[in-house]
């Protein structure tokens, strides 16, 4: 899929310097020129014409990951954070060299991306596309125009459908005083076709206690686990996405795996149909073996989601995460945190939110965090909340 930038005036931007805050989705703000396939390969083919190799190509990963259609892209974020201060961010003493609030080159272990006391993204507005944040470690506070809240992480999910248009916020609170805060979360962007670009917005949590968790045994006893984000393995389903995501008619076939292997585990991915759009990122570990062909560590493989795929884990214990889906196929034009099907929407996105600020802000702070002694929860905009431990 090719994506488009629209490149618009700065002067056609409102107050409070909206060009720096239209790039602060998690992964926007660093967007860069997509890294060109570092190799390809020569198919082997079969009696009958058809390729017998499950890889197409072989990509490097940069901070941000290219995707194919559905999706739009993915990042990757590590970051050491160290112990809370009573503002639940890092000791001011780790602010010195740092560009505040435009802070994306790791300093001691860490960045602290838009925020200037949290780290994390501060409110900013998005039409036209959905947000899968998975939190592999750490927590992340959610404000947003509808007044919807929550805190979620260490393993949970959440996924939200900007539509017609919402701002949030993605703050990173360091809850513990006493220890490090490390955190490790995926954000992917999952493509609005057409018909449902003006959707009302709406955001779903995926608990960690209620994603399903397929697990495969192989001949040595070794195991590979995958966490059904979306989509379906073997007899277990994912949690229904939102209603109007692409991912809901389950004829597009979109999955989002998240696999963790034993050192020296095996195990084939099973097959999709043709013309299903899939990738595997190789995100932790060494040694990857794919149908025997040997993967370097933090690249991506485009496959033939059509052929079965062997995996063979290297080493040491390993980490991938698969995207798949039937594309959308339909043009992209990008402008930041707005994705749309033309020009005129982009433009027409800009003056909507000049108009409206997509329902305004809520809360006493941009970078709004919750308090400290409360635990993960989820507060919609018509007020049910959940609560968890």
């Amino acid at each position: 899929m090719q994506v488009n930038v629209t490149i618009m005036a700065q002067n056609s931007l409102p107050r409070r310097n909206f060009l720096s805050r239209v790039f602060v989705g998690l992964g926007a703000a660093m967007a860069a020129p997509a890294v060109g396939f570092a190799k390809s390969f020569k198919e082997a083919f079969d009696q009958t014409g058809e390729s017998m190799n499950p890889i197409k190509k072989i990509k490097p990963l940069g901070f941000q990951w290219e995707t194919a259609d559905p999706f739009l892209f993915c990042v990757h974020h590590e970051d050491a954070f160290p112990k809370g201060n009573d503002k639940m961010g890092p000791d001011p003493t780790h602010f010195k060299g740092r560009h505040m609030g435009e802070d994306f080159i790791i300093k001691d272990g860490f960045r602290m991306y838009h925020g200037k006391t949290v780290p994390g993204f501060p409110g900013h507005p998005h039409r036209g596309f959905e947000t899968i944040t998975v939190v592999r470690k750490g927590m992340v506070d959610h404000a947003d125009s509808m007044g919807a809240a929550g805190r979620y992480g260490d393993g949970d999910v959440q996924w939200m459908t900007a539509g017609k248009g919402v701002q949030h916020s993605e703050m990173f609170p360091l809850l513990s005083a006493e220890k490090e805060n490390p955190m490790e979360l995926f954000q992917i962007w999952l493509n609005l076709p057409s018909k449902s670009k003006m959707v009302e917005p709406h955001f779903k949590m995926l608990w960690r206690e209620n994603i399903p968790i397929y697990t495969h045994t192989d001949a040595q006893d070794k195991k590979a686990r995958v966490e059904i984000i979306a989509g379906k393995m073997g007899n277990l389903s994912a949690v229904m996405p939102p209603p109007d995501s692409w991912a809901a008619n389950p004829e597009n076939e979109v999955a989002v795996w998240n696999i963790k292997m034993d050192a020296g585990a095996e195990w084939k991915l099973p097959k999709a149909s043709k013309g299903i759009n899939r990738t595997l990122y190789f995100y932790e570990g060494e040694g990857l073996d794919i149908s025997g062909q040997t993967v370097p560590f933090y690249h991506a493989v485009e496959l033939h989601a059509e052929i079965e795929t062997v995996i063979k884990a290297g080493a040491k214990p390993t980490g991938l995460l698969v995207l798949q889906g039937k594309p959308i196929g339909e043009t992209v034009i990008q402008y930041g945190p707005f994705v749309m099907n033309s020009k005129a929407e982009i433009n027409q996105a800009f003056e909507d939110y000049h108009k409206t600020q997509f329902g305004g802000w809520p809360w006493p702070k941009y970078d709004q965090v919750h308090a400290r002694e409360k635990g993960r929860f989820a507060k919609h905009a018509d007020g049910t909340e959940e609560i968890k431990s």
